[in-house]
């Protein structure tokens, strides 16, 4: 398993790189049409993938070399290998379908949030570090792909379904980090993702989705910061 997990991390990474063309959803993969939709982060905020990619595979070549035999290990490995495993066939599948996109993400954040609650306390920079990261990212962008079809199948209209997504990715996130207070990789990944919903809807977006976005990531960091001065009180 220790030796599957650091292939999956590898073959995950390397999958952007043998699929062409994807620069994320065309609108015209939509019944209705999503161009320019409101609850899409800022193009940059995609960036972010580069450190989880690069960090996921420090990760699990440390728990592979260093910690393959450790029993605080053993119940991370197979919730995060589910979630990377599916993460590889992720993009050939948004190619073609944004429904099944949205199936297979949010089994990827089940698998990352699953992985995240199973972290060991010690090696926080090889495991909870990354995987909450990787987490935080999925808990948004998952919650992204729920508005994208809410609104590209014309059941409700685009702003409605931003801030669907937006109440979705804040509720999970505070459930996240009441069980797992210590992790800060995961309501960093959050904050960076609310950040960037707002800067896409800045200035002609709706002015209720930028609001929400920059209020959630207030409130993600407020708690976050909360919650490590309790833990050093």
């Amino acid at each position: 398993m220790p030796y599957l997990l650091f292939l999956a991390a590898l073959a995950f990474a390397a999958s952007p790189f043998l699929t062409s063309g994807f620069g994320g959803f065309d609108a015209d993969q939509f019944p209705v049409p999503q161009v320019d939709p409101p609850g899409q982060p800022a193009g940059y905020a995609f960036g972010i993938w580069g450190l989880i990619y690069l960090w996921l595979i420090v990760g699990t070549g440390f728990q592979m070399l260093r910690r393959k035999d450790a029993e605080d290990w053993v119940a991370l490995r197979l919730p995060l290998l589910v979630s990377l495993g599916i993460g590889i066939f992720w993009l050939p599948v948004a190619m073609i379908s944004p429904l099944w996109a949205t199936v297979l993400i949010w089994a990827m954040l089940a698998g990352a949030l699953s992985a995240l609650l199973r972290c060991p306390a010690r090696d926080s920079g090889f495991a909870a570090w990354p995987v909450g990261l990787y987490a935080g990212w999925l808990t948004a962008a998952a919650s992204v792909s729920l508005a994208l079809i809410g609104a590209g199948w014309g059941l409700m209209s685009g702003t409605t379904a931003a801030l669907m997504a937006l109440v979705i990715a804040l509720l999970l996130s505070l459930a996240m980090m009441w069980q797992r207070p210590s992790v800060i990789g995961y309501p960093v990944a959050v904050i960076w993702a609310l950040i960037a919903v707002a800067v896409a809807n800045w200035p002609d977006g709706p002015r209720s989705v930028l609001l929400l976005a920059a209020a959630g990531a207030v409130l993600i960091g407020i708690v976050a910061a909360f919650m490590a001065a309790r833990r050093q009180a």
